[in-house]
């Protein structure tokens, strides 16, 4: 059981030297500053690069033997409010 969860970034070497943005990877622990889970952050350079704030990607969440437990889609959409339709979604 989990009454809170903390969120912590793995920042690749490469990403802080270079200035890149690299596909993001996060540790998910208990307040005990457990590893209860994993999340890798799924996208192109196409999309860190030129979109950002609004680009596309999937999120794979698993538990510490590997198992998948959780997938967040966010398909690319557009934020103008030209196309309020194509608001953004997970």
């Amino acid at each position: 059981q989990l009454d809170q969860i903390i969120i912590h970034q793995q920042v690749e070497l490469l990403e802080a030297i270079l200035g890149t943005e690299t596909s993001s990877k996060y540790e998910i622990k208990n307040h005990l500053g457990q590893r209860v889970y994993f999340a890798v952050e799924e996208n192109g350079c196409f999309d860190r690069r030129l979109c950002s704030p609004i680009r596309s990607f999937t999120i794979r969440i698993a538990d510490n033997a590997g198992r998948e437990v959780i997938r967040v889609i966010r398909p690319l959409r557009c934020n103008s409010c030209w196309f309020p339709c194509f608001l953004q979604e997970v």
